[in-house]
């Protein structure tokens, strides 16, 4: 039998790659000096959420509240507004470990919050801010919180960050995974490990900045029509 020949990667490949990492480089360095212009009063109204759920009831097909984590602007190496895991009031009958992260040592450990005082102190938090997050609708409904509309960012509901259907032709949301490695050049939720709430806040927090000013430009002149709309003939 022939030995298969072990492929190297092509030169104009790695190039290609340098290329497209000096632009994102260049990109970040662009971003970072727009970024320090924000005043602090304005970057402190911003605040990303993750959770991380078990399994309750028959093949743990249910979903209960384990794990939440909460960033501020600066991110989860500087910022960690709360992360604290979650006693869960039901049985739990799937940990799933492999994605949540989440034990039984770490819901029993005496460090855990009670469901309620940690609904209570994620409110308190969220008061008044600009929330971020990826797929929040998850998050909020685990929390048995909501959140004014208007003070909302969802990256998997943001036009740019989505991805039209190969039928029909509606918008459908893209993993945070694919596109916190496609916009920022960051790996998180790698294979053969479990996802961390803290390190997808912080990615969607970044995913957030990236387009800040047209996010926000966008919402203002479609609150600017909605109210305009709204006004009365005089």
């Amino acid at each position: 039998k022939k030995k298969k020949r072990k492929e190297f990667p092509r030169i104009n490949d790695l190039l290609a790659e340098q290329v497209t990492e000096k632009k994102r480089m260049e990109k970040q360095k662009s971003l970072e000096s727009q970024q320090a212009k924000i005043p602090l009063e304005t970057r402190d109204l911003h605040v990303a959420l993750d959770c991380e759920m078990v399994g309750t009831g028959i093949d743990g097909k249910n979903s209960a509240l384990a794990r939440v984590s909460l960033i501020g602007w600066e991110g989860p190496t500087t910022q960690v507004l709360l992360d604290t895991f979650v006693k869960v009031p039901e049985r739990i009958t799937d940990f799933r470990t492999w994605v949540s992260g989440v034990r039984a040592k770490n819901i029993n450990a005496d460090t855990a919050m009670e469901l309620h005082a940690c609904r209570n102190m994620v409110g308190k938090l969220l008061k008044g801010k600009i929330l971020i997050g990826h797929s929040l609708s998850n998050d909020l409904k685990a929390l048995m919180l909501d959140h004014p509309r208007k003070d909302v960012r969802d990256t998997a509901r943001y036009g740019p960050y989505m991805r039209a259907r190969t039928v029909g032709g509606r918008l459908q949301s893209r993993k945070l995974k694919d596109l916190a490695e496609e916009m920022l050049g960051l790996k998180i939720q790698q294979v053969g490990k479990s996802h961390s709430s803290i390190d997808d806040a912080g990615a969607a927090m970044e995913l957030y900045k990236v387009v800040r000013e047209d996010w926000e430009k966008e919402l203002a002149f479609k609150l600017g029509k909605k109210a305009g709309k709204s006004r009365k003939p005089v």
